[in-house]
């Protein structure tokens, strides 16, 4: 089971999602700022791990690659760049799917943790996640003129919490409903 599914209740047929931001309170914030160096550092040695692990991988497969690694939004991000590397994301981004899971398998093997680490390969999930954006932008847009609640199309859990974070920052509220592998984004209408 992946970190996103997890995230999200599956025994439950709907979940309320409001915006990631959160500030620590006031006696928090120097414990915080303490932290955040060792978990850059942890989030670095993540990323150094996948890059090995994916590197063995293309050596094995014999695939022409160079890798980027990143720290974006607290989590560890890998990227595979190349030539021809449609084999690995596969039809719907799955093979990419499952390659992150083996990545993140990899990474939990050597670290005893599990990891929220993000795989990219050629470009496909930043594509991906700009459509999201978009298609959540519009839909909140549609709801805010309609005032009526907008169902959305099945999605993964990742595709659901680009969808979500892109409601949120346009300034309504949105839920999953329904049950995996057909849990849906329902952008509801402000409640002014």
């Amino acid at each position: 089971m992946s970190a996103e599914t997890e995230l999200e209740t599956t025994a439950e047929t709907s979940e309320v999602v409001e915006s990631d931001a959160s500030t620590p309170e006031d006696g928090e914030a120097g414990e915080a700022a303490g932290t955040s160096s060792g978990r850059l550092e942890r989030l670095e040695r993540e990323g150094d791990i996948a890059a090995d692990y994916l590197e063995e991988l293309l050596d094995i497969a014999d695939l022409d690659g160079d890798l980027d690694m990143d720290v974006e939004a607290d989590r560890a991000s890998v990227s595979i760049v190349g030539a021809d590397l449609n084999q690995l994301v596969g039809t719907d981004g799955k093979v990419l799917e499952a390659l992150q899971e083996l990545t993140r398998l990899a990474v939990y093997r050597e670290t005893g943790e599990r990891s929220r680490l993000m795989l990219d390969v050629s470009g496909y999930r930043a594509d991906k996640r700009s459509r999201l954006t978009k298609l959540g932008e519009e839909a909140a847009e549609r709801v805010r003129a309609s005032g009526e609640p907008e169902s959305l199309e099945p999605m993964s859990p990742f595709e659901r919490k680009v969808v979500h974070d892109a409601v949120a920052a346009a300034g309504l509220t949105s839920e999953s409903a329904g049950v995996e592998p057909r849990r849906y984004v329902v952008v509801l209408p402000s409640e002014e």
